[in-house]
């Protein structure tokens, strides 16, 4: 866990997103700690720059009531949903603007 740690915490200061999807009935509480929506992930002395960790239990999904195809849509938008801010927040981190579309 500790190399995890520290790989996601160097990791942060990069352009990219991790997305981890807990298959099983397993203790993902080691995943909620990488998620790092609750305490900033931190190795050391080094704490993350930004948050690029987005967990998600599939049992969660698959337990609800409802057809495959709407589970499949709720999995997906959870999934997704912290992307664009993970994206802006390294873009205003490192003054990188947007391109204004050609008219």
């Amino acid at each position: 866990m500790l190399q995890t740690t520290e790989a996601i915490v160097q990791a942060s200061l990069l352009p990219m997103s991790i997305i981890i999807i807990g298959v099983g009935n397993a203790d993902f509480t080691a995943m909620e700690v990488l998620d790092g929506d609750v305490v900033q992930l931190s190795s050391g002395s080094h704490k993350s720059e930004r948050d690029i960790v987005q967990f998600v239990p599939l049992n969660k999904f698959l337990q609800d009531a409802g057809s495959w195809q709407s589970k499949q849509v709720r999995l997906a938008k959870e999934v997704l949903a912290e992307i664009p801010g993970q994206v802006t927040s390294y873009m205003y981190k490192h003054n990188i603007k947007p391109v204004q579309p050609p008219l």
